[in-house]
C-alpha cells in the first residue's frame, strides 16, 4: 500500500500574498549564553562526487547544543502543535512522482537559454539543462516544477548547482522559469540580501533534501528542508528572502531553524527512517518556503518505503522546538559558522586522542571535512601536525 495523502498540488508563487493563499488550500489538501561556535564534524554527503557546501556551513553543522529561541512557543503554535510531520516525498502518488528529483550532468553540458519571470532577482543564463531534465512533479506538473542540476567541475574546477523555480520548455531548446539560481559547491557565499532564488527564503533546495542513498547509508549529515503555511514579513541568516505580507511576531521568519526535541527516541521508529529522525535532532529543520505545515522534503526515488515514510507523521509540532543560531554568524554574507579551535573536531573543548581518531579516520580524504586542517584539499601529514601543536591532553 501506498501513500494514502496527496503531495501538494498547488503551484507557488514568489509573490508574497499569491504564496500565502496558495500555502493555505495547499494545507487544506494535505489537511545558557549563546554559543559563540559550533561543532561540526563532516560535510554534507557528496551528490555524483560534489559536496554540498564546505564542511563549516550552515546547512551542515549540529545545531543539538544551541540555545532554543525565545519565540519557539509562538512559533510552534502558530505551525500546528498537534499536526504531524508529512514527508513530502516517496514514490507515486496516482501516477505522479512525490518529492523533487535532482540530476548530475558533466561541466561540458550544452548550455541553453533561459527567460525569467523574476530576472532582477535571477542569476542569468544560459543553464546546463539536459534534454528532457527529471522535474518536480513529472512533465505534465502545474506544480511548482522545480528542476535541480549539479554540474561536475573540470579538471578539479568546483562544482556548481543551478536550480529553476516554474521551469517550463519553450520554442528551440529554450525554456522559460519563474526564478533560477546558481552556487557555486566549495563557497559560503549567500545571494545578495532581498533575492529570492528557486526557493521562497533564496537558499538552495537541494542541501536540505533527504535523499534515499543517505538514509540507506544509516546518517543524514545536514539540515532538512520544510515549509508552512503562515510565514512572517522577515528572514533571518541565512535566508535572504521572504514571502508574506504579515508581522504577525508569532510566525515564524523564513530560514528559522528548529530541531526535534532531544527526549524523541529515535528507537520507536522504523529502522528505514531512523536517520531522518536522528537528523532533525541534531541538524534541525529550516523553514524555506511556505507550502503544508510541517511538511518536510526530499527526493522522489522508487525505492522508498511510502508506509514506512509515514511513520513520520507520529513527529508532532510540540516535539519541536525554535533554535537560535545567531551565534553562529561570522559575516552576515556568509554560510560559514564561527568556529573553535579548528583542531577540535568534535568540540569538545579539547584536543585529544578522540580528536586525533576522527583525523586519522579522514586520512587521504579528497573533499572538503573539518580534519583539513591546512586547507589543502587532503588530509595528510601537515594536518596531524598541526593537530599535535594544538594538543592539550
Amino acid at each position: 500500500m501506498k501513500r494514502t495523502s496527496p503531495p501538494p498540488l498547488i503551484r507557488s508563487t514568489h509573490s508574497p500574498l499569491a504564496r500565502e493563499r496558495r500555502a493555505t488550500l495547499r494545507c487544506s489538501l494535505g489537511a545558557f549564553a549563546i554559543l559563540a561556535f559550533a561543532l561540526p564534524v563532516a560535510a554534507g554527503d557528496d551528490v555524483g562526487g560534489c559536496p554540498l557546501f564546505p564542511a563549516n556551513n550552515i546547512w551542515n553543522v549540529p545545531i543539538d547544543t544551541l540555545p532554543v529561541d525565545p519565540s519557539s512557543d509562538a512559533y510552534i503554535a502558530t505551525i500546528g502543535t498537534s499536526v504531524g510531520v508529512h514527508p513530502d516525498f516517496g514514490t507515486f502518488y496516482r501516477g505522479a512522482p512525490i518529492g523533487i528529483p535532482f540530476v548530475v550532468v558533466p561541466f561540458d553540458q550544452p548550455l541553453v537559454d533561459v527567460s525569467f519571470e523574476y530576472d532582477s532577482e535571477s542569476d542569468p543564463g544560459p543553464y546546463p539543462i539536459p534534454p528532457n531534465p527529471p522535474i518536480e512533479g513529472g512533465p505534465d506538473s502545474d506544480g511548482d516544477r522545480h528542476i535541480l542540476i549539479v554540474q561536475l567541475g573540470a579538471d578539479g574546477e568546483p562544482c556548481t548547482l543551478h536550480e529553476l523555480y516554474a521551469a517550463y520548455p519553450a520554442k528551440d531548446g529554450a525554456w522559460t522559469a519563474g526564478s533560477g539560481a546558481r552556487w557555486d559547491l566549495s563557497s559560503n557565499a549567500l545571494r545578495p540580501d532581498g533575492w529570492t532564488s528557486a526557493d521562497a527564503a533564496g537558499l538552495p533546495i537541494l542541501p536540505g533534501l533527504v535523499r534515499y542513498d543517505e538514509v540507506a547509508s544509516g546518517e543524514i549529515r545536514h539540515a532538512l528542508r520544510f515549509t508552512c503555511v503562515q510565514t512572517r514579513k522577515a528572514h533571518v541568516w541565512p535566508a535572504r528572502h521572504d514571502a508574506s505580507s504579515s508581522t504577525n511576531p508569532a510566525r515564524p521568519p523564513m530560514g528559522q531553524r528548529f530541531r526535534l526535541k532531544s527526549s524523541v527516541n529515535v528507537g520507536d521508529f522504523p529502522v528505514e527512517v531512523r536517520p531522518i529522525v536522528e537528523a532533525m535532532k541534531t541538524y534541525g529543520i529550516i523553514l524555506a518556503d511556505n507550502g503544508s505545515n510541517w511538511y518536510v522534503t526530499g527526493t522522489h526515488d522508487v525505492r522508498w518505503d511510502d508506509d514506512a515514510l509515514s511513520s513520520l507523521g507520529d513527529l508532532k509540532g510540540f516535539m519541536f522546538e525554535a533554535v537560535d543560531v545567531s551565534g553562529l554568524i561570522v559575516d552576515p554574507d556568509s554560510g560559514a559558522v564561527a568556529l573553535k579551535t579548528p583542531a577540535d573536531l568534535n568540540g569538545d573543548g579539547a584536543v585529544s586522542g578522540d580528536d586525533l581518531g576522527l583525523l586519522l579516520a579522514a586520512w587521504g580524504t579528497t573533499r572538503p571535512t573539518l580534519a583539513d586542517l591546512n586547507g589543502d584539499g587532503t588530509v595528510s601529514g601537515p594536518d596531524l601536525t598541526l593537530l599535535l601543536a594544538a594538543w592539550t591532553g
